[in-house]
């Protein structure tokens, strides 16, 4: 009987681990989503974009602070300077300083402008506003409070960089 207590426990504290480590890996322990506070002391006031300075909406900002002090921010712009086809890919200034995966498309680490785009696209373009790469967006009816720009972590794994109920996915 004292054996059979033992083995269960052993048989219990063997499927917890099996759980925890069948995690997503995607979401480091250390990794922490930023919120608005925490990016608009990160960011400049103004940034750089196809030729012209737009001042950053840091109201409307997010980003993650990974474990090993590397970030990813984003932030809206005020694009009302710019010709309608810039403007409409470029709706935030995005910096990632490592590489990452959006929607499954590789990222060197780097400065960009991104923006979701019609036919539920997302569109990532360098600071010359030359096209990178596009990727499928998503939609999330069930949000219940959708905010212009933030970050959230994505139960699949990873991060998701939303605009309203847009989103698509991040992963280092």
């Amino acid at each position: 009987m004292r054996w059979h207590g033992m083995s269960m426990f052993a048989a219990a504290a063997v499927m917890l681990l099996g759980i925890m480590t069948a995690a997503p890996a995607a979401v480091a322990q250390g990794d922490t989503v930023l919120k608005a506070a925490d990016v608009q002391k990160l960011l400049p006031d103004a940034v750089w974009y196809k030729g012209q300075s737009a001042p950053a909406q840091k109201r409307n900002s997010g980003g993650v602070k990974f474990a090993d002090g590397s970030y990813v921010l984003a932030t809206l712009v005020d694009n009302s300077g710019y010709a309608s086809d810039v403007a409409a890919k470029y709706q935030a200034y995005f910096v990632a300083e490592v590489p990452i995966k959006i929607g499954g498309q590789s990222l060197p680490a780097g400065v960009y402008g991104v923006g979701f785009v019609a036919d539920n696209k997302f569109a990532v373009t360098d600071v010359g506003a030359h096209d990178v790469f596009t990727v499928s967006s998503s939609t999330d009816e069930e949000m219940k409070r959708p905010m212009p720009l933030q970050v959230t972590t994505d139960p699949g794994g990873g991060f998701r960089l939303y605009a309203g109920r847009r989103y698509v996915t991040l992963t280092k």
